[in-house]
């Protein structure tokens, strides 16, 4: 198993291409087009070589794009691409459809067969159309969803992770009039519990500081705004005292300053826009989707397919950079605790 593990963290990562129709072949191009570029013979792109092609000439930029099989050597200053499918091409950029709703569905699934057959460390993946997906037969609100059917995996949280902010979500793809339904004590200790787990781990975080922020203003004002603080989320700050430093329920207007300060090394969001919004505002274009609890690592851009800007030479590749960065530190530090 020793030995299987350390075969495993040697192997490339996996880096989906994302919808054909995004941004994903263009950040992809430019990312390893550039000259200080020294991961490129860790990643292999799962994806379309003639997309690629194309993205690389609308960019013009010479890239050596290969053909990759399961256990091929990667050659200097080449791009291996595992080609899964054929797209028509030209693709119309910005336009997509349901052959690449089809495509970016079998990217993902490629990618984690490769990973279970310990020929890829990890997974990179980039931005898809959800409804696209959808449109395609793959019946998953998005990534994350997809990923924990296709692995088993029962529990999943999504936590977006920069140098200054990292926030981790009770609640993912919901309506806002359903979050208080769907939040309890349990829903939260358990996103804690996996929190500190991920930056102990994935981190190297030896005492994580982890902060619950509440759901109404001003946490609730004893119950004059919501009661949801006294009910559900004290409650689950209380039950994992264990833990160790685990604080909250904070007024959500002020732990995310006090996180990216130094205070906290994380702070557990009830809601995706609580926690997305302020992420963003400081790592709109460095910061990583990490999907928590899955058998396999996991990171991604933290932007969508944006196809208004599609094949107009705008794309801009820093948050691949970063999770390609991060994907690759996370195995190394899995590898060395015996975790991958």
């Amino acid at each position: 198993m020793e030995q299987n593990a350390r075969r495993t963290a040697d192997a490339p990562v996996a880096l989906t291409m994302g919808c054909p129709a995004g941004i994903g072949p263009e950040i992809i191009c430019r990312h390893f087009s550039r000259p200080d570029i020294i991961d490129a013979r860790e990643t292999v792109v799962i994806g379309d070589q003639t997309v690629l092609r194309q993205a690389a000439d609308l960019l013009g930029q010479r890239l050596d794009i290969v053909p990759w099989q399961p256990g091929d050597p990667i050659a200097k200053g080449t791009l291996p691409v595992r080609q899964v499918g054929a797209m028509e091409t030209p693709v119309r950029w910005g336009r997509p459809d349901l052959a690449t709703g089809k495509a970016m569905g079998q990217y993902i699934t490629e990618a984690v067969s490769l990973i279970g057959a310990g020929q890829c460390s990890a997974l990179v993946t980039c931005p898809i159309s959800k409804q696209s997906l959808q449109e395609a037969g793959y019946l998953y609100p998005g990534h994350t969803e997809m990923l924990a059917a296709l692995t088993g995996s029962q529990r999943v949280r999504m936590m977006l992770a920069g140098p200054r902010l990292k926030v981790v979500l009770v609640t993912i793809h919901e309506p806002l009039q359903r979050v208080s339904l769907l939040l309890t004590q349990e829903a939260i200790a358990d996103c804690i519990g996996m929190t500190r787990t991920a930056l102990q781990q994935d981190f190297g975080v030896a005492s994580p500081r982890i902060a619950v922020a509440a759901l109404n203003p001003h946490g609730g004002e004893n119950g004059l705004f919501g009661d949801e603080e006294i009910r559900i989320i004290a409650p689950a700050v209380m039950a994992t005292a264990e833990l160790g430093d685990v604080t909250g329920p904070w007024p959500p207007d002020t732990v995310f300053h006090q996180a990216a300060s130094g205070r906290f090394d994380a702070v557990i969001a009830m809601y995706h826009d609580q926690g997305l919004i302020p992420f963003k505002l400081l790592h709109f274009h460095d910061g990583v989707n990490v999907t928590l609890g899955l058998p396999l690592v996991r990171t991604s851009v933290d932007h969508g397919t944006a196809y208004d800007i599609a094949g107009r030479n705008l794309a801009d590749p820093s948050s691949l950079a970063a999770a390609l960065a991060m994907a690759q530190a996370i195995v190394k530090n899995r590898s060395k605790r015996g975790a991958l």
